[in-house]
């Protein structure tokens, strides 16, 4: 077990407080411009349409990044975080005008000493978006 701010210990089975973390278009064009990645179907919902696509779709790195970003607050920093795995399942549909969730949350599957292993959980919509997302976070 490892101590969690005071008394409270981490144990196995532990659950991590759910967050939510919206998307929108606007967003969308702000990963788009940092990252260098305009692909169209994150942005132009005819071309996403075009290729089968229900909308446009959230970068799945930008999905992935949100969630890190779940794992990294509550190990107390990036540097905490020694590993991080994930699969894409689905695509985060971002219809135009609206706001859509991505909600993280996370279980404690292992805990080695202060290595703290996480299942992390991502859905939007109901609807998971990424899979078998794990996580090893260093906690002191």
């Amino acid at each position: 077990m490892v101590h969690l701010g005071g008394a409270r210990m981490i144990q196995v089975g532990d659950e991590i407080a759910q967050r939510v973390f919206w998307i929108d278009r606007k967003l969308l064009k702000k990963y788009a411009d940092a990252s260098g990645d305009q692909n169209p179907i994150h942005q132009d919902e005819a071309f996403a349409k075009s290729v089968g696509l229900p909308d446009v779709i959230a970068h799945g790195m930008l999905t992935m990044a949100l969630v890190g970003k779940f794992v990294s607050d509550w190990a107390g920093g990036s540097s905490a975080v020694k590993e991080y795995s994930t699969r894409f399942v689905k695509p985060v549909i971002v219809p135009l005008g609206k706001k859509v969730d991505l909600t993280v949350s996370a279980t404690v599957t292992e805990v080695d000493g202060s290595n703290v292993r996480l299942s992390v959980t991502a859905t939007s919509d109901g609807v998971k978006v990424l899979g078998m997302t794990k996580a090893l976070v260093v906690k002191s």
